[in-house]
């Protein structure tokens, strides 16, 4: 009979005391397992989403909201910026893309957001190395959506499935016009996933979305701080045009093309790429500190990078709570090896009898003290195991509540290669609480223990 089965021999013996203890190793496992992967799923993710972008335009404010709502669409924007403005940021010659994105309103069926953008957002990196894959078209038409993965999973929607939308969120007022599925995005892992991408110009052609003539003539002369009438010079005869329609309550159907002035048109925020020059990507970074600068002097509107707002928050407080349940989980499982120890320790007086027999049996000292050590590792190890089960299954179990609530996509499947460094740790931890106990058996006196 070699070691291994001696020590599950024993363990059986002390079924419920091993039970309980084990129990509790694999409580502190799963918890610390549960921390772990939560915390590396949202860390790649706030990393690698938005990381294509070198700035994030939008109106002046917090930057945090503008990144959680122009990338991770979970914060309401912060207001809009005109149409003339992006079309001024399009323009420069240091800029290799910019791409609007309209947001406010979300699906009738399952209250996703709904994303107003053009084709060319799909032409940019998502993040480094990384490009949208699609099962269908990206956008083309007017009325042509894009939907992610999660979308597509959740609704039952595929390639010319027709949806409508609800204006900001709002439950009472889904509006008329209808968008037609014409493709699936592969699944990313980011909030693309969970997004409905329509055409901007259809965006902007749904009943409420262009701005009243007069309300759009006073927030753009507010915006770059002229008059009402510079920005009507602007516009000329086509504003002229329209507000003469306007007048005479002329209304469009709904779902049909129509023209919308540039002067109502507004766009929540600008997604900017750099150029390279000199095949340099320093030249991106270089470029984009100096447009970040430029747009901080003035009070239209600011830049922001995506990655240095999401690491700011990751450090200064998802990393601190991060920390914080590492620390307690790292004390419930030293608390799980006292109890272990003091069920073996406490153990120890009832089998002096037993320990004697064995070695008058021919049992070295040495095996003895093995046979405690392995009887303690085995209990650290099976806890550990089925606390890195429990662990996973608590990471599937919350995957969708934690979707529901914030927005954020956790894969229930996810792994982190730090879990594997948990039973080396748990083997030292073992040998520790069964060498007190082991010495004890090694030093049991076999004439004593049988005469008792």
């Amino acid at each position: 009979m070699n070691l291994l089965t001696i020590a599950i021999k024993s363990i059986r013996q002390r079924l419920l005391a091993s039970s309980l203890t084990g129990l509790s190793v694999a409580l502190g496992v799963a918890l610390m397992v549960a921390v772990l992967v939560i915390n590396g799923v949202i860390g790649r993710m706030f990393s690698q989403s938005g990381s294509g972008y070198d700035l994030i335009i939008g109106p002046k404010g917090s930057d945090l909201q503008l990144v959680l709502s122009s990338i991770y669409r979970v914060s309401p924007p912060i207001e809009n910026l005109p149409w003339r403005f992006y079309t001024q940021i399009r323009e420069r010659r240091d800029i290799e893309h910019a791409i609007p994105i309209a947001l406010g309103d979300t699906t009738e069926e399952g209250g996703f957001p709904i994303v107003g953008t053009i084709p060319q957002y799909f032409g940019v990196e998502y993040a480094h190395g990384r490009k949208f894959l699609v099962k269908g078209d990206f956008l083309q038409g007017t009325w042509d959506a894009v939907i992610g993965a999660e979308v597509a999973r959740k609704n039952g929607w595929d390639v010319g499935s027709k949806f409508r939308m609800i204006h900001g969120g709002q439950d009472d007022h889904v509006h008329e016009e209808q968008f037609t599925v014409r493709g699936v995005l592969k699944r990313t892992g980011t909030p693309n996933d969970r997004s409905v991408f329509v055409h901007l110009d259809g965006f902007f052609q749904i009943d409420g979305h262009g701005k009243p003539l007069e309300e759009a003539i006073n927030r753009e002369a507010d915006f770059f701080g002229v008059s009402p009438e510079t920005v009507r010079e602007w516009y000329g005869d086509d504003l002229a045009h329209a507000e003469e329609e306007e007048a005479d309550g002329h209304d469009h159907d709904h779902a049909h093309d129509h023209e919308v002035l540039d002067a109502q048109k507004e766009v929540t925020s600008i997604l900017v790429v750099m150029k390279t020059r000199n095949n340099n990507p320093l030249t991106r970074t270089t470029g984009s500190l100096m447009l970040k600068n430029e747009l901080k002097e003035g009070f239209q509107a600011q830049g922001v990078n995506p990655i240095e707002v999401m690491r700011r928050l990751m450090d200064n407080l998802v990393g601190n709570v991060r920390l914080a349940l590492l620390y307690l989980t790292g004390l419930i499982i030293a608390v799980s090896g006292i109890g272990i120890f003091v069920s073996i320790y406490n153990s120890m007086a009832d089998r002096k009898r037993e320990i004697a027999i064995m070695r008058a049996l021919g049992a070295r000292r040495q095996t003895v003290f093995s046979v405690i050590l392995a009887e303690s590792i085995l209990l650290c190890l099976g806890g550990g195991l089925f606390g890195l089960l429990l662990g996973h299954g608590l990471v599937f179990a919350a995957a969708p509540l934690v979707e529901a609530r914030s927005g954020l996509l956790i894969d229930p499947f996810a792994f982190e290669p730090i879990e594997l460094v948990l039973f080396p740790v748990l083997i030292v931890l073992a040998s520790l609480i069964g060498f007190l106990p082991g010495l004890t058996a090694y030093r049991t006196d076999v004439a004593d223990a049988l005469s008792n």
